[in-house]
């Protein structure tokens, strides 16, 4: 059987972009197709958050923002949706009570998702749901290299003695395995942290560090190669908290740090990751009651545009 052309956006010269269903950059649903390559689909889950809660609408103001993007990608030299078929698989529910059977959900419906090869970008959400959306990727690929951009380490042990929030994701990540530890890095950290011993544990566990203020000292250029020197070919999982940008490009986040990454700064650092073995990939803590103007989701929209576009030269996991 011939394999049929992908099914791309809503055409905009026909259907104005503020008219139709709000589907991530107006793509066909999960449902339309007979398969997908790449699906984007939203957790809207913020029960792991330590301060200011409403990540949980994000997937919706995502999509919302996401109408104006179009479908040709010119720093990457690719059409996105024409090369791969790219869906909108819709969201996962999860249990706002109970964040550990939120996790099992999430990871049975991960791994459901990308049974028969589709990539997932995920948008969240808060962080928490990077560990089950990791041992997802693990279980398929074996322990996977990650770039984590963040403010926040996110390698902390417990909050109030609970060991599953949006704080951390990558401690429980490292300590179960599913993490290629030769191949770890966060990327655009910093602001205060509760002690010096967070910098060692975090060290500990296999991770290195490129601060936001490294990104401006080095540039972009530098960053890259240093990010793909680690990296190499390891399978690769892409994890972006909003909050690595600076408040003035991403107010609508639960825990703004002042000093952070522009995102220009981050999405030329993405485009440098082109011909990465990248398997999967996450967008988490929008939180639109705090973004004025929608500053944030269209940020996030581009962000996550770009991963998409990123698995689509990849092709095949």
């Amino acid at each position: 059987m011939p394999e049929q052309n992908p099914i791309g956006p809503v055409d905009s010269s026909r259907v104005p972009r503020f008219a139709g269903f709000a589907t991530f950059a107006r793509l066909p649903r999960i449902d339309q197709v007979e398969r997908a390559d790449v699906a984007v689909v939203g957790v809207p889950f913020d029960a792991g958050v330590s301060y200011r809660p409403g990540a949980r609408f994000g997937p919706s103001a995502l999509r919302e923002a996401s109408r104006l993007l179009r479908p040709y990608h010119p720093e990457l030299d690719v059409s996105p949706f024409a090369e791969t078929q790219v869906v909108d698989a819709g969201d996962i529910a999860l249990n706002p009570f109970n964040i550990g059977e939120a996790i099992e959900t999430l990871q049975s419906e991960a791994e459901a998702l990308t049974a028969d090869g589709t990539r997932l970008v995920t948008v969240g959400g808060d962080h928490t749901i990077a560990l089950p959306l990791l041992r997802a990727a693990a279980k398929k690929h074996g322990p996977v290299a990650l770039l984590h951009f963040d403010a926040h380490l996110d390698t902390w042990d417990t909050y109030f003695g609970e060991p599953y929030t949006h704080g951390t994701p990558f401690r429980r990540a490292s300590e179960e395995g599913i993490l290629d530890t030769e191949a770890l890095s966060h990327v655009g950290t910093r602001g205060p942290l509760y002690g010096k011993r967070d910098l060692e544990e975090d060290r500990r566990l296999g991770f290195g560090i490129v601060t936001s203020g490294d990104v401006m000292r080095r540039g972009v250029a530098e960053t890259v190669d240093a990010l793909r020197q680690r990296i190499g070919g390891r399978p690769l999982y892409i994890s972006v908290d909003i909050d690595v940008l600076d408040p003035a490009h991403a107010p609508g986040t639960g825990t703004p740090e002042a000093g952070g990454m522009t995102s220009r700064e981050l999405l030329e650092i993405l485009r440098g990751l082109r011909d990465c073995n990248l398997v999967g990939a996450d967008v988490v803590e929008l939180a639109p009651a705090y973004d004025h103007a929608e500053i944030t989701a269209i940020a996030a929209s581009h962000v996550a545009y770009d991963l998409v576009s990123l698995l689509s030269l990849g092709k095949s996991a």
